[in-house]
């Protein structure tokens, strides 16, 4: 058996409130260096090993992930 581990993000293009927000934090906190966040989705599943990567990528895009504004990568 294997775990998957999905991470989603919004896409650059797309604004990011709550990244923006806690980028602006940092600074106030006076943590400097630090030139973007992107906050996003962590999804992990035990997976079946036959299960295979163009699978897992269609249940990504169509249940876990907006494709539309949000972009992800899969990790075994």
């Amino acid at each position: 058996m294997a775990r998957v581990v999905v991470d989603v993000v919004m896409k650059p293009e797309i604004l990011d409130p709550q990244g923006q927000a806690i980028l602006g934090a940092l600074g106030r906190l006076g943590i400097e260096g630090v030139t973007s966040v992107r906050q996003g989705k962590h999804f992990e599943l035990d997976v079946e090993d036959g299960l295979d990567d163009q699978t897992l990528t269609t249940l990504a895009d169509t249940l876990l992930a907006n494709p539309v504004i949000e972009d992800f990568t899969i990790h075994r």
